[in-house]
This record gives C-alpha cells, structure tokens and sequence, in this order.
C-alpha cells in the first residue's frame, strides 16, 4: 500500500496528466481523421476503415502526447499544491519537497518505460499496419468499394448501383458508362450482377445479368458529318474483371526505419533497410531512446517551476514551462532531421540537448528542494514577472480597465 502522502501527490498530478493526455489524443485523432474521411468517404465501411486506421495511429500519437502530458499534470498538480500551501504544510511538518517528489519520479521511471515498450514495439507494428491499410484503401477498384445510389467514378467509368447486398456482394439495377476517348464509349445496364472473387487471385470479376450494351466505335463530333451510329446488344450474363492484380499485395514490413523494432534497428546498423541510410537507421534509434529518457528528466524539471517563488505569478511560471519543452522538442526534431541527413552524429543533435536539459532540471532541483535561495533562472523570471505585471496594470490603466481588475 502506498503512504498516504504518495496517494495524495498521485491524485493532484495524474488527474491533470490523464486530461492532457485525453484531450491530446483526441485533438491530433480528429485533426487526421478529417484528412482519412476524404480517402475514404463513400466507399464500403469506409467509417468502419477510419476507425481502425486512427486505432493505428494511436500509439504513434501516444508517443508524442505522454510526455508533455507527463510535464503538463506536473506543472498543474504541483502548482496547486504550492498555490493552496500544501506544499508549505508538509515542509513545515519536516516532509521536504525531494520526498514529495518521490512518487512521481517513480511514475516518470514507470512512463519511461512505457514509452520505451511504445516506441520500440508498439509504433513500428501499427505504422506498418496503418500504412497496409492505406494500401488496401487506394488500390482496391473504387466500384468494389461502391455505395449503393451514388455515382462515382473508378479511371474512364462512371457508375451507380442500387440495393446492394453486403452480404452476398450482390446489387440490382446497374449503370455503368465508361469513356473510351477516341475509341468512342460504352454504357451498360443490367438489371442485377453480384461481385465474385476469383480464386485464383487474379481479380475480382464484376458478373452483370439481364443487361443491355451500347457501344460506340468512335467519339460523338459535332463536326463530323453523320452522327455516330452506336451498336446495341443484349446479354444474359457477362463478366468483367475488376480491381489490380494481386501481385500488388503490400510489401514485407520493414521498408524504412521506422517500421524498425528497437532490436531490429540495433542490428540495421550495419545492414540498413533497402530505402533507408545508416545515419537515418542512427537517427530513428537515438531519437527513440532519448524521447524515453527525456520522460525521466521531466520531473526534475517541472517541480522547481511549479512551486518557485511566490513573485511571479503562477501562470506566468508555467508559461515560461511550456514554452522552455516546446523548444526542446523543436531542438530535438530538428537535431533528428540534420542526423537523418548526416549533418552532424545524434550524439552532438538530439544526446547534447537531453544532457543539457538533465543537467539545467537537476540544477534547479537542488537549487529548489535542498537551498534557501533562489537560483538565478528563478530571479529572471521574478524580474521578468514583475515588468510584465507592471506592464499589463499600465496597460489597463490608459485603457480605463483598472477599476475591474
């Protein structure tokens, strides 16, 4: 059982870290599920296709939302914490600010460890996946994925079908008009047909029943000087193939480094992949690795601004939080995208950075938990605090505001 003063600091930090975290996901979810519905709006199941194509791409997002959720509970847990003096109740009762740090240092070695398992096992299998999927979406023939009583188009034919039977891949009342150029166009009527897979692999055939075909040999011109005579037939039954050859199957996974494992990247060192380099395969595993160690460092970083000094309000602290991990962040894609391209080693672009970061948060942490002063960045960010007080209370006193606030 965990103490009572670890229960309570898991409360105040993991209920903002699962709102971030929540609302995240759904943010960049909906963000890609507006681009997949027009891929796949109007196509069979296409919602049942979008779905599984976002539960695809969730641990891809997982990755990046976790630790900035993580930074953000803590910012917010602790900040409350201080802002209601919890904070000044325990050190006063001899329980330091280390030892209530302890549980989420605990939690960030745990999310560590989460993003590791994610990162290396989890994202690799699903953007495979993700990637099979969109595969299957773009070279499956469009009138196999047809709605009924709508048209659409698949290359040269226009078409509609209507009451269509998912179960039998059987429909009724078929139009088909297919627009050969120079060659002239044929459209045909059926008063049923059904789809067929054909096992030999090959392609799906369209089979149409109790139908007519008009047939023209050339294209209708208005300058030509008779009209175009079209050519009538009826038929009982006629077949037509559909879709690609299935040799178009999608490929093995591992094309590209980011469909690597963990493991698999280790060991495509040496060998890489067919379209990837060396310094792309070093790149994807140092930027990996140093993701799940930053989670580490989280901790360290934000409690020092979560519970600074009572100068500087407390939204501006964290606001200067934030905007200190979106540039780390930007530091590190960056750093990957010149290691992608052999600019420079991971080690100077994406393991500098993360140590310079591990060695500014545990500065600061001491500074914090075991000194009485205030370290220099905390001084800054008084001094920056008070001139952007005095600022806004100016500004609102020419405005007239002064009163209301």
């Amino acid at each position: 059982m965990l103490p009572i003063l670890d229960r309570h600091v898991l409360r105040q930090v993991s209920l903002p870290l699962a709102g971030a975290l929540v609302i995240g996901l759904l943010m960049l979810l909906a963000d890609r599920m507006v681009r997949l519905l027009d891929t796949t709006l109007g196509k069979k199941n296409s919602f049942t296709v979008v779905f599984e194509m976002l539960a695809y791409l969730v641990p891809h997002y997982l990755g990046t939302a976790l630790p900035a959720a993580l930074f953000l509970g803590l910012l917010l847990g602790f900040g409350k914490m201080s802002a209601n003096s919890e904070t000044d109740a325990f050190m006063a009762s001899g329980i330091g600010l280390n030892r209530m740090a302890r549980p989420v240092i605990v939690l960030g070695v745990l999310l560590s460890a989460l993003s590791i398992v994610i990162m290396g096992w989890v994202q690799p299998h699903a953007r495979y996946a993700y990637r099979s999927v969109v595969f299957d979406v773009q070279n499956v023939d469009v009138f196999y994925l047809a709605e009924e009583g709508v048209f659409m188009q698949a290359g040269d034919r226009t078409f509609i079908i209507d009451q269509l039977d998912r179960g039998k891949n059987a429909f009724e009342h078929a139009f088909i008009y297919q627009d050969k150029g120079a060659a002239g166009s044929e459209t045909v009527t059926a008063a049923r047909g059904a789809l067929i897979e054909n096992p030999s692999g090959q392609r799906p055939i369209l089979q149409l029943a109790d139908g007519h075909r008009l047939s023209f040999k050339e294209a209708p011109s208005v300058a030509a000087a008779t009209p175009a005579i079209g050519e009538t037939t009826e038929f009982a039954i006629a077949d037509t193939p559909l879709g690609r050859l299935s040799k178009d199957i999608f490929r093995p996974r591992g094309e590209d480094e980011r469909e690597l494992t963990l493991p698999e990247l280790y060991a495509a060192l040496d060998s890489p992949p067919a379209k990837s380099s060396r310094e792309e395969v070093s790149s994807e595993l140092s930027e990996r690795l140093v993701t799940a160690v930053s989670i580490l460092i989280l901790p360290f970083l934000a409690i020092p601004f979560a519970v600074g000094s009572r100068r500087s309000p407390r939204g501006f602290r964290t606001g200067v939080a934030l905007v200190l991990i979106v540039l780390y962040n930007e530091v590190i894609q960056q750093g990957a995208s010149a290691a992608n391209n052999g600019v420079a080693s991971p080690l100077v672009t994406l393991w500098l950075p993360c140590l310079l970061l591990a060695l500014f948060a545990g500065w600061r942490y001491v500074a914090t938990c075991f000194t009485l002063r205030n370290d220099p960045v905390s001084a800054a960010i008084d001094r920056t605090g008070d001139a952007w007080s005095g600022l806004r209370h100016a500004l609102l006193r020419r405005l007239g505001w002064s009163a209301a606030t």
